[in-house]
């Protein structure tokens, strides 16, 4: 099964994506960084110097200096899965984003997110992600 856990985390992961996107679109970053664990790893393998970052710190440092690039940015998000067992989950993430490149030229994105998630003080946030470029134009 695709979803499978209790709803109500089911439905706090969807909002942990749903704050992302909307941290990403506003470009947020106290917003972008709450949805991370302290101990979290990123990982963008078409992007270099963002193939793997470790730490919260690290990555949200890595976002903000990325984001400086993508000034007029949608970025949206839909469930494929979202799997919980206990105080971890996984899911999957498809993503679209529509954007301007640094030389001006409109591009769109769409990707899969592969995501490790755990539950630290009742809420829940990416431990792991690790992005996937399904298309891209």
């Amino acid at each position: 099964m695709p979803f499978t856990g209790p709803v109500e985390d089911r439905l706090a992961i969807r909002e942990l994506n749903e704050i992302y996107a909307d941290a990403v679109n506003q470009h947020n970053a106290e917003d972008w960084a709450s949805t991370w664990a302290e101990d979290s790893f990123w990982c963008l393998p078409h992007v270099p110097g963002m193939e793997q970052l470790s730490g919260k710190q690290t990555i949200v440092d890595a976002w903000v200096a990325a984001m400086k690039h993508y000034p007029d940015i949608v970025f949206l998000v839909l469930p494929g899965s979202i799997v919980v067992e206990g105080e971890q989950a996984t899911a999957r993430m498809y993503t679209a984003e529509s954007y301007t490149d640094s030389e001006g030229v409109a591009r769109r994105t769409h990707g899969q997110y592969d995501d490790i998630l755990v539950k630290i003080d009742g809420h829940w946030a990416f431990k792991s992600r690790t992005f996937s470029v399904r298309y891209w134009v």
